[in-house]
């Protein structure tokens, strides 16, 4: 009598196969907040690492030099000249990096060295640079902030109950050593016995690049009962408005002009476009409140700074004016109603204030409150479970009878 033969044990090399197959993919990298500042290395695709592969090339490398003298000998026109016109060798140079990696280099806020990188971003562009007013494209890798930040709230008890939450949120920056320090620094230079307004700018935008971005905010975007003046004033005094902004209100053309005129703060400028810009008549915003809101913080500290109209409105504005505008009025209220009547940007304000107001409302039992928000139901932003795709599953239902 023939013994059936016991089943053999499947291959070792179908069983990784099916594993490898059954396992969940891996999650995409993502700057969180507990992250270093990052490097030229850590991003996607920086200008800089793109410039030192364009060097290596002898045709890209001249290509691009002369690239550079075209923006250098370019100048911004005043509000009341037309559009510049740039030099068919010029765009033409542009044209032949068009498909190297170079036209597709990004840079990012916080890393090291953005002021070399905004220079070759902005050589690239030469048009975008100079004559597109409308500027839609940001230079800054667009990163999604993954890990959650931690406030230890327990300490507020120290203050009066009935303190207002914008005193509440300095006490917080006062209680973080690293708030503290940046927002002593520009204290401190944009005092007004010692007022310099380009310092009083730079330790502005050290503040707002450095500091975690939940106690930023909560000092910048604190709410106050519509009544409570002290409260409204000391928000509105957040970016020190006395130094950091012009005694005089200059024409809004001119404020950009002069932006347009800085790499940095056209960087900052056109990403507030990019970010909190409508795309139609319905106010459809263009990207979620969290990218609106980190742009328009970016923008705190350059020749464009906005700020809150007075001590009892939310609204904001530039510190500029459209007198004297001409036959430019109309667009000088385009680029006016860009601040003060966007309403990508003032949702994006009112949600981060109800935010805050319920955060500092909520009972302290638990002192460390995790600063996560979903705020923005962005399906491509939440974490899903894993669920294994059709292809695998009957891949494996095919290769399961061949292992027996």
């Amino acid at each position: 009598m023939v013994r059936p033969r016991s089943p053999r044990p499947p291959p070792l090399a179908l069983l990784l196969l099916l594993l490898l197959l059954l396992l969940p993919p891996p999650l995409p990298l993502s700057l969180g907040a507990g992250d270093p500042l990052p490097t030229e290395g850590r991003l996607m695709n920086s200008c800089i690492q793109a410039r030192r592969k364009c060097k290596a090339d002898p045709i890209c490398n001249a290509t691009y030099h002369h690239l550079n003298s075209c923006a250098s000998s370019t100048s911004i026109p005043s509000p009341s000249e037309e559009e510049p016109s740039i030099s068919e060798d010029c765009m033409e140079a542009a044209q032949q990096l068009r498909n190297s990696s170079l036209m597709r280099c990004t840079c990012h806020r916080r890393m090291k060295n953005q002021a070399t990188c905004l220079d070759i971003y902005w050589t690239l562009h030469p048009a975008r640079s100079i004559g597109d007013y409308e500027l839609d494209v940001s230079p800054y890798e667009d990163t999604v902030t993954r890990k959650p930040w931690k406030m230890d709230l327990s300490k507020l008890n120290m203050l009066k109950p009935d303190s207002d939450l914008c005193l509440k949120f300095a006490m917080l920056c006062t209680l973080n050593d690293k708030c503290d320090r940046l927002r002593k620094a520009y204290g401190e230079a944009c005092s007004g016995s010692r007022c310099q307004r380009h310092a009083c700018q730079g330790q502005l935008r050290a503040f707002f690049e450095k500091a975690s971005e939940p106690h930023a905010q909560g000092l910048l975007l604190c709410p106050c009962a519509p009544t409570d003046q002290g409260c409204g004033q000391r928000r509105r005094n957040t970016i020190a408005p006395g130094c950091a902004l012009p005694s005089e209100p200059r024409n809004c053309l001119e404020l950009r002009r002069l932006c347009l005129a800085d790499p940095l703060c056209r960087s900052r400028l056109a990403d507030f476009q990019t970010h909190c810009h409508p795309i139609d008549i319905l106010g459809t915003c263009a990207t979620d409140q969290s990218r609106c809101l980190r742009a328009y913080m970016g923008l705190i500290g350059t020749a464009m700074t906005p700020n809150f109209v007075s001590n009892v409105s939310t609204s904001v504005a530039l510190s500029c004016t459209c007198r004297g505008s001409g036959n430019l009025q109309e667009e000088c209220e385009r680029l006016e109603d860009s601040f003060s009547h966007n309403p990508c940007l003032m949702e994006a304000i009112a949600a981060k204030m109800h935010f805050h107001s319920q955060l500092l409302s909520q009972d302290w039992a638990d002192p460390t409150i995790s600063m996560m928000e979903r705020q923005n139901k962005n399906p491509a932003l939440r974490s899903r479970p894993w669920v294994p795709s059709l292809f695998s599953c009957v891949l494996t239902l095919l290769l399961l009878p061949s292992l027996w």
